[in-house]
C-alpha cells in the first residue's frame, strides 16, 4: 500500500475531507511535495497535535503496518 498520497486519496483513507487533510497538513507542518502527503507523518503529526481522527484512521495505520 503507497505511503505517499494525494489529499483526496488520503481523505477517504481517513474518512474525512480533502480539505480538511489540508488545512490539518498546514496546521501542523506536514509538508505536502508534488502534491502528496506522508500518510505516516501525517497521521502521527496530527494526532500529537491533540487532534483526534476518525477510527478509519487508526485502521489504516495498522492495515499498513
Amino acid at each position: 500500500m503507497p505511503n505517499h498520497l494525494t489529499p483526496p486519496e488520503l481523505a477517504r483513507q481517513l474518512g474525512i475531507e480533502s480539505r480538511q487533510v489540508v488545512r490539518l497538513c498546514r496546521r501542523h507542518a506536514v509538508p505536502i511535495y508534488q502534491g502528496k502527503i506522508d500518510k505516516t507523518l501525517f497521521v502521527r503529526s496530527v494526532t500529537a497535535g491533540g487532534k483526534r481522527l476518525p477510527p478509519e484512521a487508526s485502521q489504516a495505520m495498522l492495515a499498513e503496518a
